[in-house]
């Protein structure tokens, strides 16, 4: 991708899902890591997640929401997020910091989604009521 001022949030999302997904899955396979083995069977899962310390309980959830947004970004929508939203704000804000040039795009996607919004806004006020009659 070529480095401009302004990029449409479209070729940032190009740019961006996959290092989102890649800073996502990351912190999610050290979460893996650090737990007990997580038992697939919903039973099983459940006395797991009794199991756990207060910290480990907290990691686990992260982890479930960690693998959720991955999920959502490789094309298998998350519950509580827009099948056709791209890049969940969740997604922006768990993966944001960990790598100062991926931090630098977030930014600059929002600020594109921020502006393309605000000429969507300007658009519908100039054709307010009364016009095109």
């Amino acid at each position: 991708m070529t480095t401009t001022t302004r990029a449409a949030p479209g070729d940032l999302v190009a740019a961006l899902r996959l290092p989102v997904w890649n800073t996502l899955s990351a912190r999610a396979e050290g979460l893996r890591r650090a737990l007990p083995p997580r038992p697939d069977a919903p039973a099983e899962r459940f006395s797991w997640l009794r199991s756990l310390t207060p910290e480990q309980a907290r990691d686990a959830a992260l982890l479930e929401h960690l693998d959720a947004l991955c999920g959502h970004l490789a094309g298998k929508p998350a519950l509580g997020y827009a099948p056709d939203d791209p890049l969940p704000d969740a997604a922006l804000e768990a993966a944001e910091g960990f790598n100062p040039q991926l931090t630098t795009l977030i930014t600059r996607y929002r600020a594109a989604r921020a502006a393309a919004h605000d000429g969507a806004q300007d658009a519908a006020r100039a054709d307010g009521p009364g016009r095109g009659r």
